[in-house]
């Protein structure tokens, strides 16, 4: 089993690049299925395990889905699909894998998917996907920990509100109904910059997907769509987390391809808290010549605060100086990081869905446990603040959304590396 093993104390400076955007390559790959002529070619796809874990599912499938990780570029040949039956040990691993769903309903009338997995930070439901799927005609049934769809009659487009703007639902429903006869009008769907992306990949693909990215998304139906090429979107999130790190090791770091547009609240919100912040056309930089100052923030769906950058912040915020008080609104149990910057001499107190962060510890170096993505990337965060040595373990979660990681911190002066070694409960 592996593990970062991180000495804190330096201050991160350089460039790094971004890599394409997790959450924006997997539906697209999923979107992929719809492609039934020609092969589709992706570009800046991250190495990710959940890139690998989603091309795994569309080789189950009878597609194929060839990745070059030195260039990052993906090859997918949906031409013939075998099966709509998704096998449940490749399911499990990634809630993405459910993306599948709408692009099978969709081309095949027909899908059978287990119950997905992923982090556990919360429930996550997806009854949205399969009430926007039922709105388009589909028959669904549970049984036996699966889902099963089909469309005898084909889907028929619809006016489908969501309750909750559920970016995966907001994903799966739109790719679904590109295909479904007629117009479907989505009214409260999820604005996320990876749901503009998903539908301009989809228009190059020939769907008519207008409105993406507002509260109002219409869909006019089409027979089929073909294959297309097409560049993923940088990763918000993973520059997020590299201008936290510049910021709480007073580093300066250009975080090269960050979109600013796409992260106006967590620019906002290092200003607020004492970081220098320089935006271009080429990307962002992030300086900090002290301590960061205590904030307060509230995790919302986009375009607020993210909630996967959250665990980050209040790694910084354990350092900083002052008192913030951070409330999660979007998933229930995500604060389990918590434990685990407590372990490293953190000062924080949960109460509910709000945790009260005492700025100014000293963290010092531990044994401690990435519990999900975001989390990890807290822990990393924590370590290359803290004195002395800290070992992450349970790097999977990590691997799941983080590509090269440890080669781009250690480019910024960071000292950091991969470890093998025994792994006990903590």
């Amino acid at each position: 089993m592996e593990q970062l093993v991180i000495h804190g104390g330096n201050p991160l400076r350089g460039r790094v690049k971004i890599g394409g955007a997790k959450n924006a390559v997997l539906p697209i790959i999923a979107a992929a299925l719809l492609g039934s002529r020609g092969v589709t070619v992706l570009e800046d796809v991250p190495a990710l395990e959940d890139v690998y874990t989603i091309c795994a599912v569309l080789q189950s499938l009878g597609v194929r889905a060839e990745y070059e990780a030195a260039h990052h570029r993906l090859h997918i040949d949906a031409t013939k699909i075998a099966t709509v039956s998704a096998p449940y040990e490749l399911v499990r691993k990634m809630r993405a894998s459910f993306l599948i769903m709408g692009p099978l309903l969709a081309r095949e009338g027909r899908a059978e998917i287990s119950l997905p997995g992923g982090c556990a930070i919360g429930t996550r439901p997806i009854d949205l996907h399969l009430k926007g799927f039922e709105a388009l005609g589909a028959e669904i049934e549970i049984t036996q920990g699966a889902i099963h769809a089909r469309a005898p009659h084909g889907l028929k487009g619809a006016l489908i509100y969501f309750d909750f703007p559920s970016v995966g639902a907001t994903e799966n429903v739109m790719m679904a109904a590109s295909c479904a006869e007629g117009q479907t009008i989505l009214e409260n769907p999820a604005l996320e910059p990876e749901i503009v992306d998903l539908a301009n990949f989809l228009n190059v693909m020939g769907a008519q997907i207008r409105g993406a990215g507002t509260n109002r998304i219409k869909i006019d139906g089409v027979p089929s769509l073909c294959a297309a090429d097409y560049t993923i979107i940088p990763d918000r999130i993973e520059a997020g987390t590299y201008m936290v790190a510049a910021a709480m090791t007073r580093g300066d770091v250009f975080i090269e391809n960050a979109i600013s547009e796409h992260l106006k609240p967590v620019v906002a919100k290092l200003k607020e808290a004492g970081a220098t912040i320089e935006e271009d056309i080429e990307g962002i930089r992030v300086r900090a010549d002290g301590p960061m100052q205590a904030i307060d923030l509230t995790t919302l769906p986009y375009p607020g605060f993210p909630t996967d950058m959250q665990a980050q912040f209040m790694a910084m915020l354990a350092v900083a100086e002052g008192t913030s008080v951070v409330t999660e609104t979007v998933f229930e149990n995500r604060f389990m990081h918590v434990d685990e910057l407590l372990r490293m001499g953190a000062k924080i107190r949960v109460d509910g869905r709000t945790a009260t962060v005492e700025g100014g510890a000293a963290l010092f170096g531990t044994a401690v446990r990435a519990t999900d993505l975001r989390a990890g990337a807290a822990m990393v965060l924590a370590g290359l603040a803290a004195d002395g040595e800290t070992r992450v373990g349970y790097i999977h979660h990590i691997d799941r959304g983080y590509d090269d990681l440890v080669a781009k911190l250690v480019a910024l002066g960071a000292d950091i590396k991969r470890a093998d070694a025994e792994w006990t409960e903590l």
